[in-house]
């Protein structure tokens, strides 16, 4: 290991240092009780709100998909992505929060998203509850192996050691410390690693920007790439059959003709905004928040977090580009998710550089440690204390819910296991699945009050399927043919499940008077 890598894992050692006495500080307040273990016991402050639900959100993606998709392809792709993600994020603290925050607690003091569906249309038989927490298994399994594979090739690339290796040391770090604290622990580290993302982020941009010689400079650079910056159209690198950009003469070699970015690209793109109505990690923040007062300041803070983080990512791509326009680490879609380690090797002394990189492990974190408590409180809670054993008092279902967190982490394990994938292709299929199957049961849930029960399950497996079917069907075999089947499959979905809720819900039993009675207590009641 060279001085600089020695230098690097310092810094990164002291941050992982600081997690785990997170994790153990919380530990003992985790156990005492299911509530405190899976939501906090609604304490969370407005701040680690806002910082958390962001932080789980994001993922490694953020850090390295983001930025690597503007190094290939240019500004248009990620920019339409980002605005949709910034206009979700802010439409779904404006009027899921409050009303989730008040409606939860109505609904039998739910504290996970299949028991506030299970609970709020009076299930006798949980078969709205059993779906549900499938569907979160499957999807955060996914989820899991993104951000898995996020810290394994940070590390790889960092260090140059195989990335399976880094691959397991991260996914063991992650689990540990998930499985010691629970959701106290996730929360405050995730607002811990929040701050070290956004720092990561800006830092990168300004040392960059020095480095450049200004905006004005970078512009130049890249300006005469075909489509690069320009928000309808594309940049298309020229690539061998090995998937490898050409280099000729010391510069990358992109096609002469830029391809449109149409109105259905940019349709696709803003529909990931959408996504936000169904993210468990992010509604479940809402449940968790303190007061409901609280939710102004923290749709504030989560706001320009947001906005602030996913401008600096976009312009990282691009500043990349500009700096480091042909390296060798950076010459397929995949490896340019490395944009961001490359940069800051770059720019930054070996121990600054070490703080800057562990923003990428950080993401990886706040998000994967999410991702398996609610997936362990999906078999815990729902499955086994909600299905198969009613009785378990809190210590067997705490239990369970470490054991079912192991194999989630195994699961993403295998999953993030291929090398070549891409983060950002990962992270946007479970997006669409969590998106289309909870969004719109979400949204009507809350503010239609005919919504039934045969409606609910009828959009969770209406917008569930059609993800996969859109995805690995139409998708793979239409698009080239009829291009509107090149939508990102969370727009159709999301729409079909829409549907499925309305036209079921309108043709079976009205609810009972004592639903209807809960859904105006949770919109008129002002606690």
């Amino acid at each position: 290991m060279t001085p600089e890598q020695i230098q690097n894992l310092i810094s990164m050692a002291f941050y992982l240092a600081a997690v785990v006495v997170i994790g153990i500080v919380f530990a003992q307040r985790a156990s005492s009780s299911v509530d405190e273990y899976f939501i906090g016991g609604r304490g969370l402050g407005p701040w680690v709100a806002a910082f958390s639900a962001e932080a789980s959100d994001m993922s490694g993606w953020l850090l390295m998909g983001l930025p690597g998709l503007a190094y290939w392809t240019g500004l248009a792709d990620p920019f339409w992505t980002a605005l949709g993600l910034a206009a979700g994020t802010y439409v779904n603290w404006l009027i899921v929060a409050k009303r989730l925050r008040k409606y939860s607690l109505i609904a039998n003091d739910s504290i996970t998203i299949p028991d506030f569906f299970s609970n709020r249309f009076h299930e006798k038989r949980p078969v709205l509850l059993f779906i549900s927490s499938v569907f979160i298994l499957v999807f955060f399994a996914v989820y899991t192996a993104s951000c898995f594979k996020a810290g394994g090739k940070l590390f790889e690339a960092v260090f140059g050691q195989s990335y399976h290796m880094m691959l397991i040391m991260t996914s063991l770090f992650v689990f540990a410390y998930t499985l010691l604290g629970g959701f106290w622990a996730e929360s405050v580290t995730d607002f811990v690693q929040a701050v070290l993302m956004i720092f990561a982020l800006v830092m990168v941009v300004l040392f960059g920007l020095r480095s450049a010689g200004g905006i004005g400079a970078v512009v130049e650079n890249v300006k005469n790439i075909p489509g690069f910056l320009e928000f309808f159209g594309v940049a298309r690198p020229v690539i061998d059959g090995a998937g490898v950009q050409l280099i000729i003469d010391g510069a990358p070699r992109f096609a002469k003709e830029a391809p449109v970015y149409g109105g259905l690209s940019v349709l696709s793109t803003l529909a990931w905004g959408l996504g936000y109505f169904g993210m468990p990690q992010v509604l479940l923040r809402f449940v968790a928040i303190r007061k409901t007062r609280e939710l102004i300041t923290a749709r504030r803070i989560a706001t320009a977090w947001c906005v602030v983080s996913l401008i600096a990512a976009v312009f990282v791509g691009i500043l990349g580009r500009a700096l480091v326009p042909s390296d060798l680490m950076l010459n397929t879609a995949t490896t340019a998710e490395n944009i961001f380690v490359v940069l800051s090797e770059i720019l930054f002394h070996p121990l600054l550089a070490g703080i800057v990189m562990a923003g990428i492990l950080a993401a990886a974190m706040s998000s994967s440690d999410s991702y398996l408590l609610i997936a362990s409180s999906a078999v815990a809670k729902n499955i086994y204390q909600g299905i198969l054993k009613k009785e378990a008092n809190d210590a067997a279902v705490m239990r369970i819910g470490r054991v079912a967190l192991t194999a989630v982490a195994v699961v993403g394990l295998a999953i993030a296991w291929d090398a070549d994938s891409k983060i950002f292709d990962v992270v946007s299929f479970a997006w669409a699945g969590f998106g289309a199957a909870f969004g719109p049961l979400m949204l009507l849930s809350l503010f239609w009050k005919r919504t039934t029960r045969a409606g609910a399950i009828a959009g969770i497996l209406g917008g569930g399927a059609m993800v996969f079917l859109w995805k690995l069907v139409f998708n793979a075999y239409l698009a080239e043919t009829y291009p509107i089947f090149g939508l990102y499959e969370l727009l159709p979905a999301f729409i079909f499940s829409l549907i499925c809720i309305v036209a079921v819900s309108l043709i079976s039993k009205p609810p009972s008077k004592e639903i209807e009675d809960e859904f105006y207590r949770a919109k008129l009641t002002s606690m």
